[in-house]
């Protein structure tokens, strides 16, 4: 039966040293740490502390965390520190903790609005340090795409032809299914508050500029974000978590090149054809309530349509399309590669892709609004 964490003391002059032994592990996690509590309190008198830990019988994660955080405690009281006996097989896995610092958040005893400012002003900053950062990956992925350019036998077009078909051929059904739905509730809606005026015909002006211009590029890019962004992070994030992107540099190859290259310029071929699928898709959805529910058939529908909209219309929602695709790939593999050791981490940045790539398309469709609108395009 393995014996519970434990230790002594023997005093040197002016120097301590504590004899560890027993099993420092998570199964006794209360002795654990009422034991590291102990060999702070020992120590604080001394001018010196010399770990010895060759009496440990087990050792784990906690119980290296454990000693280096006790080692860590006794630096900061300007105690000097050194650690003796210590058996090869534990070498590892004390060097992999003290690589590897947890942070502890101050708990905060302040005023609820001082505590609200303060999480807006980090929000701040830290929407700052985002733009910062996705500015200098941008460049590297500028620099990457002219060297693709220079020495285009390095492109690796299987990679770009798997990833259009992941992105889009397998995205059409949900992007149909979604944009005619829409556009089915749009068109039920225009109806019943046009008939008020006996306006019905003109759901078809309703339903073609807003699925040309808005709708159908902000729901596919929504999607996109959700469904292939996504997965972008995650798949990069896991190869993060087993070093395979670590690997890939030992082989000399740039994970710029071999991962995002291909992802992000597959999602800007991508997007501008679900974006007409999805235009179609929801005129066809609105053209079908407007004939069962408001009495609009087809060729009447068809014919208000074609006076309604012109090219110029179907090309805004288009034009859109390749920069909401840059911006979703642009945060996808940021927050891909910005994946820790952890699995909690993993999900957290995946989170956060998703949740950025939503708000930073809708800023950048709220941009391009106003601009249009500027030029009366």
């Amino acid at each position: 039966m393995p014996q519970p964490p434990q230790f002594s003391s023997e005093t040197l002059g002016t120097s301590i040293r504590l004899n560890l032994a027993g099993s420092w592990t998570v199964d006794a996690s209360a002795a654990l740490e009422h034991s590291g509590l102990a060999l702070v309190a020992a120590a604080k008198a001394a001018q010196a502390a010399i770990f010895d830990l060759g009496g440990i019988e087990r050792l784990d994660t906690a119980g290296a965390w454990l000693i280096d955080r006790s080692r860590r405690d006794l630096q900061t009281q300007g105690i000097a520190t050194q650690i003796e006996h210590l058996r090869p097989e534990f070498t590892i896995l004390l060097n992999e903790v003290e690589k590897r610092e947890v942070s502890v958040p101050a708990s905060s005893h302040g005023f609820s609005i001082i505590d609200l400012l303060a999480d807006v002003g980090h929000g701040v900053v830290q929407f700052g340090r985002d733009m910062i950062a996705g500015v200098a990956f941008f460049g590297e992925l500028v620099s990457s795409l002219t060297n693709t350019v220079l020495h285009p036998r390095r492109f690796r077009g299987t990679a770009l032809f798997f990833h259009v078909e992941t992105f889009a051929f397998r995205s059409v059904p949900i992007i149909a299914l979604i944009n005619f739905l829409v556009g089915a509730i749009v068109a039920q809606q225009g109806i019943q508050q046009l008939k008020r005026f006996g306006a019905v015909t003109f759901a078809a002006d309703l339903i073609g500029v807003l699925i040309l211009r808005e709708l159908g590029v902000l729901l596919t890019s929504i999607m996109i974000a959700g469904r292939s962004g996504s997965s972008i992070t995650a798949e990069i994030g896991s190869m993060k978590m087993r070093e395979e992107i670590d690997a890939l540099q030992v082989m000399g190859l740039r994970a710029m090149d071999v991962l995002v290259v291909p992802r992000l310029l597959a999602l800007i071929i991508s997007l501008p054809m679900l974006t007409f699928i999805a235009d179609i898709s929801g005129m066809f959805g609105g053209m079908l309530t407007g004939w069962i529910y408001g009495g609009i058939n087809p060729i009447a529908f068809a014919s208000r349509l074609r006076e309604a909209i012109d090219v110029d219309t179907f090309l805004v929602g288009l034009i859109k399309a390749p920069f909401m695709a840059l911006i979703i790939g642009l945060i996808a593999a940021i927050e891909g590669l910005g994946v820790e050791g952890s699995a909690e981490s993993l999900g957290r940045q995946v989170t956060s892709s998703v949740v950025k790539s939503i708000f930073m398309v809708i800023v950048v469709d709220g941009l391009f609004a106003m601009f249009f609108a500027s030029i009366h395009f």
